[in-house]
């Protein structure tokens, strides 16, 4: 079992990965207002990234718990460090987090993919649908 999640504010992956860093350090976290029911399933999936309405990321899900921040008592996803890229995957936009079944999740993209094209170049022909 997966979740979805929107990246606010996140152009492209290297910008997720810029502000984790910033923000977490090396204790990659996604902060969430509720705790998933369905929790117990969770450890181990992972947390796909939509940036642009695509799914073009995930990591590993390490522990989900509840904590107590300056902005009330929120649900915190641990995850492994660095988003790995998936095939880009088109998916609608949402609040918070949905879960994603195991067959809907995409494969991770391989290295080759993009044909040894620069990131960029492939995220602007993603962006276009050309692949």
């Amino acid at each position: 079992m997966h979740l979805s999640k929107v990246a606010v504010g996140c152009p492209d992956i290297e910008t997720l990965t810029r502000l984790q860093r910033e923000r977490w350090g090396d204790a990659a976290c996604s902060l969430t207002r509720f705790m998933p029911k369905r929790s117990d399933e969770l450890i181990g999936g992972s947390l796909f990234w939509i940036i642009a309405h695509r799914l073009v990321a995930r990591q590993t899900i390490l522990s989900l718990d509840m904590v107590t921040t300056e902005w009330g008592t929120k649900c915190r996803i641990g995850l492994l460090p660095g988003p790995v890229p998936v095939v880009a995957l088109p998916k609608r936009a949402h609040q918070g987090w949905r879960y994603l079944e195991a067959a809907d999740a995409p494969a991770d993209a391989d290295a080759g993919s993009g044909d040894g094209l620069p990131a960029g170049m492939v995220r602007d022909l993603q962006s276009l649908w050309l692949i």
